[in-house]
């Protein structure tokens, strides 16, 4: 094969792997997560009903946990629920994306595609979850009376927001855990201490005012702060907070591409 039909070829090996590709490897994605089990994808929807109906049910009524300066019943289990749901999807992202390349490297190895397409599936994939959990979410919340305002529409907006940089950080571990393993066991540690530095289980004012400024410092706060203000108080997305996450993924997911771009040709050689 001449070196212009094999440079050809790779640009059609690249155009190949279009929207449409990402779209069939999200939905083989939960085709293998649910493969083997009697009941198939429905699981896609019975997870988020048990997983919703803990926290709303058992929460608020068995447990009897309520929200600070709320007197509603179910305050407590909308907050826990607005934080855990897109925590869920975030941390999954960054993880999952960290070890695409491995999980899928008997694929790189064969045919050339795009490497952050190929890590985007992740996304889209966590997207459905995050989707049909709030479509779980919603149906309790207007089942209970709780009031939805109009900051509800902004939560597509702050869903991709999150996920840029969750699939920014993501794409960074990746280029990194082909030569440095340990990564994988990292990212587990980062993310379980990041989860409880970030108010998701308990309210803010509750912590000391010696650590309450550093939790200005997490990333995770811009958005989990206004899924609470949407949810929880009917309110308005908090906009310095979408403007600064907005920014930072924007940044993050420029320096990503280009560390990717530097290091591809290393990273295919070692996989």
């Amino acid at each position: 094969m001449t070196l212009p039909m094999l440079s050809r070829r790779r640009r059609s090996d690249r155009s190949n792997f279009n929207l449409g590709t990402v779209v069939n490897w999200t939905r083989q994605d939960f085709v293998d997560r649910y493969s083997g089990s009697v009941l198939g994808l429905a699981w896609v929807l019975i997870w988020p009903l048990v997983q919703v109906t803990i926290f709303t049910l058992i929460f608020s009524q068995i447990m009897g946990a309520r929200l600070p300066g709320n007197s509603d019943t179910y305050a407590y289990s909308v907050y826990l629920v607005a934080g855990v749901v897109p925590w869920t999807a975030f941390a999954n992202t960054i993880s999952r994306v960290t070890t695409v390349f491995l999980d899928k490297k008997h694929i790189l190895s064969k045919v050339r595609l795009s490497m952050p397409l190929l890590a985007s599936y992740i996304v889209l994939s966590e997207a459905v979850t995050f989707a049909v959990t709030m479509a779980v979410f919603l149906m309790y919340l207007i089942a209970f009376g709780h009031p939805l305002g109009a900051g509800i529409l902004f939560v597509p907006l702050i869903f991709v927001l999150q996920q840029v940089l969750a699939f920014s950080i993501g794409l960074i571990c990746a280029c990194l855990i082909v030569f440095i393993r340990d990564v994988k066991e990292i990212v587990g540690i980062v993310l379980q201490l990041w989860f409880w530095f970030t108010p998701i289980v308990y309210v803010a004012d509750i912590v000391p005012e010696g650590i309450r400024g550093w939790l200005e410092l997490n990333p995770s706060m811009l958005f989990i702060e206004s899924y609470h203000e949407i949810f929880v108080h009917g309110g308005m997305p908090v906009v310095d907070d979408m403007v600064t996450l907005a920014v930072t993924g924007g940044v993050l997911l420029a320096a990503s591409l280009l560390m990717l771009r530097a290091l591809e040709r290393d990273i295919r050689d070692f996989l």
